[in-house]
């Protein structure tokens, strides 16, 4: 076994999950790829005198049964997944697929459907609400070339963003958070970006390593009717199978009230007119991960990338809520380093990161060199 998975199954199971005798761990692995991870999670958890329960799904079965699926039978689809998941104490997804855009043919009907009736009630309202769960990507050759990197060097850079030290990334981020949690009004400028809204009474989560692997985020909510202005999501989004470039939307009263995509303009009316919530965002965050540095259409990564932030349009989640509900959840990045175009964020009319990089001093320590270097 490869010393680098059994120290992040040790992660997977003592820092994100914590895992105890006697509970149940739900182990869901979409793709045959992460196998190696798959039996070692087992292996430890087993030992550890967990009751552990694995399930192994392929989004190719996914596709051809949407397709062909009328919504009474897409519905019956959560049914023993609800019930099981209500059981679990624990739940590691590990993601992994051959090909990213398996599911871009299923008709948005049929796709929206299966958010609504099965994803949702699953995962939204009771994975995310009643279990400690954690979601983590797994490398392999299309994860490789989708980050545009030889499969052995993004390996190599997979397991060094996976097993980093969570805790002391921690540490960093309260400085921010404390920050974050006295401010109301934050302001983003930048190329195509002018954007305004408050947080004011809504709570600040910190991110590192207890829900995604990789992690490094701290995020919190608009409130839902405050934001005014535009926003280029500069960073590339793979959302339902569709690629999504250089997302435009402009905001009026925290809805969106324009909104265009090169090349999927279509696709993205159809996400935003799924339910009302959609156009409403339900989570604003700031990306921190020193190792995570170019966008490769993968959001569990893409929103970690240092000198970003990211917002989401559709629900919030209970730990930061802003009372937006939708069956949507998707993030979409922009990002602030000179090389993407620069850009400002500011607390209260005070300037706390310029280009990417931390300029307050309280919150210096975030800039990558400072808290990737030996103590």
């Amino acid at each position: 076994m490869d010393a680098r998975i059994t120290r992040l199954a040790q992660i997977l199971l003592e820092h994100s999950t914590r895992v105890q005798r006697g509970e149940r761990l739900l182990i869901e692995m979409f793709g045959h790829s992460p196998m190696p991870l798959l039996l070692e999670l087992v292996t430890q958890a087993t030992r550890r005198g967990a009751l552990v329960h694995h399930h192994i799904y392929e989004n190719a079965v996914l596709r051809r049964f949407l397709h062909e699926a009328d919504e009474r039978q897409i519905a019956d689809q959560a049914v023993f997944p609800l019930a099981r998941m209500k059981e679990m104490q624990a739940y590691i997804a590990i993601r992994s697929g051959d090909n990213a855009a398996e599911l871009s043919d299923v008709p948005p009907a049929k796709m929206s459907a299966y958010q609504r009736l099965v994803h949702h009630p699953v995962h939204m309202e009771q994975r995310v609400k009643h279990t400690r769960w954690v979601v983590i990507r797994y490398p392999n050759a299309a994860m490789a070339q989708q980050a545009n990197k030889p499969a052995e060097v993004f390996e190599d850079f997979f397991f060094r963003v996976c097993t980093m030290d969570y805790g002391r990334m921690a540490a960093a981020m309260t400085p921010l958070a404390d920050r974050l949690q006295r401010a109301d009004r934050v302001e983003i400028r930048g190329p195509g970006t002018s954007l305004t809204f408050s947080i004011s009474g809504i709570p600040i989560v910190k991110c590192a390593g207890e829900r995604n692997i990789p992690d490094g985020e701290v995020f919190t909510a608009p409130v839902r009717d405050s934001i005014e202005g535009t926003i280029l999501f500069n960073a590339g989004s793979l959302y339902e199978g569709v690629v999504f470039s250089r997302v435009h939307l402009t905001f009026r009263r925290g809805r969106v009230v324009e909104a265009d995509a090169p090349e999927s303009a279509e696709k993205l009316q159809s996400v935003l007119d799924r339910d009302e919530g959609a156009r409403y965002a339900g989570e604003f965050s700031f990306g921190l991960n020193p190792y995570i540095l170019e966008p490769m259409k993968d959001t569990l990564f893409d929103e970690k990338i240092a000198g970003s932030i990211h917002m989401a349009l559709g629900s919030c989640y209970d730990e930061a809520s802003n009372g937006n509900r939708s069956a949507v959840h998707w993030d979409l990045v922009h990002v602030q380093r000179p090389e993407y175009g620069g850009g400002e964020i500011y607390l209260d009319g005070e300037l706390v990161r310029k280009d990417g990089r931390f300029v307050h001093p309280d919150l210096e320590a975030l800039n990558p060199e400072r808290y990737t270097s030996t103590p």
